[in-house]
């Protein structure tokens, strides 16, 4: 066989040297589950800049060969703000990135990793898996999310470390009234569906308003374990229609995984029952409150498999822990551009409210960013990052700890006090927009370090086009305030 007909006879996976062993060996079992359960349909997703997922859904006999040969799609995928609108002229040189890779609405590919196959319960015959964006020439897409939370665990394991991450997860689940389906409400984007509560709420984790939603909880809940996710509670929040379920701490990729699909599963799951959920921060429905994601995390030794975050002496946290929170803290202002990205989310950052509105850390003080729990010789010591919303890319949002907690590792730096009263504290207060994260965002030289300058000016401009089209709205709010007045 010649060169050239080896290449050909291999698959783009094996020429391009993309997968590992463990991929390898979860690709032979998921052609075996395909066959053997008789699935007809594979979803291959990837998720985008937005933290949405976005794919093709195969016919079950194209699977395998999809799996190691990818499966093309638009490269204008990447190039759209969160109306799904294009914001970069992909017909000229470049496509607007300065890459002939992206120009003219071209395709990219599509490669599943195969360690995330997983049988749809809410879909009968179904299966998904998790894909990553590569060009046809092997390159990884720069733009790839899930390739730049890779980088930056790559780069903390370089250091001597694994990223350890349990989610808390607040969300709203409202009975859909009117879905908005008339022509007239197929604007871009689209009119918001019409809803209504399922509780009152104000009651928070009382088990009457639990029972009140159970029906639709127990529906989510089992399907979420059938799905091979690492459930830990389900919960009924403080305000109407709002719950929160968390997960069991898990290493690496795992969490950020968990997240996007739990996400997109929840929302399958509602709307195919009539519900319709929410991630989004503040919606702007009566008497409802925001919602928020708390990220717990810590690091493990890679040597000694010990939580690097354990204080072996009086103090609350390791020099190792006492470094990345203060990495944290340092560059708090202008990570809030991927924990908090939607316009929307800055609406939570409020004092006196259970979520913080200023840069600074406290001991078991849910009134502060950065909760530490733990104590000298705990096991399970830990940062909780109060201050995401459940609308974030978990990719970017956990790149974005580990890089910034690095730097605080690199330059060992120290967090100050403790701030036992939160909202008094003398402090640098969080953003109070999207557009003032963005400004902090553009001159943060560990992001920009971390991330790459391709893509920290690429992401710049996605958001800033979604600031524009905010502000060219005329809101209720001017209306009622202008109108009548002049």
């Amino acid at each position: 066989m010649s060169s050239s007909q080896e290449r050909t006879a291999r698959s783009f996976v094996e020429r391009h040297g993309l997968w590992n062993d463990e991929q390898f060996e979860a690709a032979a079992r998921a052609d075996k589950w395909i066959e053997d359960h008789s699935l007809e349909v594979v979803r291959f997703s990837f998720p985008d800049q937005h933290g949405i997922l976005r794919g093709k859904t195969m016919v079950a006999s194209e699977a395998a060969r999809v799996m190691r040969n990818g499966c093309s799609i638009t490269t204008t995928l990447l190039a759209k703000d969160t109306a799904h609108k294009t914001v970069f002229p992909v017909f000229t040189a470049g496509g607007g990135f300065g890459m002939p890779e992206m120009e003219g609405a071209g395709d990219f590919l599509m490669i599943a990793d195969p360690t995330t196959f997983r049988v749809l319960p809410w879909a009968p015959r179904t299966a998904w898996m998790l894909c990553d964006m590569y060009f046809s020439n092997g390159r990884p897409v720069p733009f790839s999310t899930r390739h730049l939370c890779r980088r930056a665990l790559g780069k903390l394991a370089e250091a001597g470390f694994d990223y350890i991450a349990g989610l808390e997860v607040e969300f709203h689940v409202f009975k859909l009234d009117n879905p908005r389906l008339a022509p007239e409400d197929a604007t871009w984007p689209g009119e918001a569906p019409q809803v209504s509560l399922l509780s009152q709420g104000y009651q928070y984790l009382t088990e009457t308003r639990f029972d009140q939603i159970e029906p639709i909880l127990e529906s989510i809940r089992r399907d979420v374990i059938a799905f091979g996710l690492p459930l830990r509670s389900v919960e009924v929040e403080l305000g109407p229609s709002q719950c929160e379920f968390t997960f069991h701490p898990q290493v690496g990729l795992l969490p950020a995984d968990t997240m996007i699909m739990f996400r997109s599963a929840v929302k399958q799951i509602c709307r195919r029952q009539g519900y319709h959920a929410t991630f989004m921060c503040r919606p702007n429905v009566a008497n409802v409150l925001s919602s928020g994601w708390h990220l717990h995390q810590s690091l493990v030794d890679r040597q000694t498999n010990i939580n690097a975050f354990t204080s072996q002496d009086k103090e609350l946290l390791s020099r190792t822990g006492r470094n990345f929170l203060a990495g944290l803290l340092s560059h708090a202002r202008a990570a809030a551009a991927f924990t908090t990205p939607t316009i929307n989310g800055y609406k939570r950052y409020r004092g006196y409210s259970l979520a913080p509105d200023r840069v600074v850390w406290g001991r078991d003080n849910r009134g502060v960013m950065i909760r530490v729990l733990g104590s000298a010789g705990d096991a399970a010591t830990r940062l909780e990052n109060r201050v995401g919303e459940p609308a974030a890319n978990p990719y970017l949002y956990m790149a974005s700890q580990i890089f910034t907690g690095l730097d605080g590792m690199e330059r060992m730096l120290e967090p100050g006090p403790s701030a036992d009263t939160p909202y008094e504290a003398q402090a640098l207060l969080l953003p109070k927009s999207l557009e003032e994260a963005l400004r902090a965002l553009r001159n943060d030289n560990c992001l920009s370090d971390g991330f790459g300058r391709v893509f920290i000016d690429y992401y710049l401009r996605i958001k800033e086009a979604e600031i524009a089209r905010f502000q060219s709205e005329v809101t209720e709010w001017e209306q009622r305030e202008y109108f009548e007045l002049f």
